[in-house]
């Protein structure tokens, strides 16, 4: 089995910012998630596939993107990145070659267009 390809050090030319998914309970009972921010990195942003979906009662459109950034371990699944006023959701991360150098990342964006 081969190695995935690894990107080279100088194609991680998007700025984004990592935010962190806090969940807080409330007094009801519930509970209130926010993001807090958690750092500022260089990645690779690339889109993947779009397609048409029904969101909140109207036309909408769910985005696939992958991230490819420097290793980190505080990233999970349920964190957000923002990337040039999207924000992208984190569905999976995952060690891009098994040696702890690249972070690759599964986000999805979800926007109502009417």
């Amino acid at each position: 089995m081969s190695d995935p390809v690894v990107p080279p050090i100088g194609t991680l030319t998007d700025r984004v910012q990592l935010l962190r998914r806090v969940t807080a309970g409330e007094d009801e009972g519930g509970e209130v998630v926010t993001f807090t921010p958690l750092a500022w990195t260089w990645a690779r942003v690339r889109p993947l596939a779009a397609r048409a979906a029904l969101e909140s009662d109207g036309r909408g459109q769910t985005i696939s993107h992958s991230v490819v950034m420097r290793f980190r371990s505080d990233l999970k699944a349920g964190d957000r990145i923002a990337y040039r006023g999207t924000t992208l959701d984190v569905l999976a991360v995952g060690d891009l070659n098994g040696r702890r150098s690249y972070l690759s990342c599964q986000c999805t964006a979800r926007a109502v267009t009417g």
